[in-house]
């Protein structure tokens, strides 16, 4: 079964839709590759799916030590290569609860740097993650 539909709208713009929930999003190609930058780019995309997949390993093993992370953030910020185009580095800054146990804080950034997208990414992309806890 897929997972999604992608349409493009013309003007550099797709309309992504969730099969399962059908939840949407638009992407737009970003300024400085002729595009209107008025959502996420498709890289965008790809840098802010890290900080997704790593914060929602990091509730489901939180949940198993009985912490709660709600209300934690990670800012993104994605730098480009050329000749190919491509992300060249993705940096994470997460922004976490007080946790009294050390031991959890490093169990969570562990689970955190497995994520299945972090797997995914090519090796050369550099990964620039920082954990901020309290």
């Amino acid at each position: 079964m897929s997972t999604a539909k992608v349409t493009y709208l013309g003007n550099l713009r797709t309309e992504c839709e969730h099969l399962k929930s059908g939840n949407t999003y638009i992407t737009d190609a970003p300024t400085d590759n002729h595009g209107k930058g008025e959502a996420f780019s498709p890289t965008d995309t790809v840098a802010t799916g890290l900080a997704n997949c790593m914060l929602t390993v990091m509730g489901i093993k939180a949940n198993d030590l009985q912490v709660n992370l709600k209300g934690s953030t990670a800012t993104v910020t994605k730098t480009m290569a050329s000749n190919p185009r491509r992300i060249s580095k993705i940096e994470l800054v997460f922004h976490l609860p007080a946790i009294s146990e050390t031991k959890h804080q490093k169990i969570l950034e562990k689970t955190a740097n497995t994520c299945p997208v972090h797997h995914s990414l090519h090796p050369d992309i550099e990964k620039v993650i920082t954990f901020n806890w309290g």
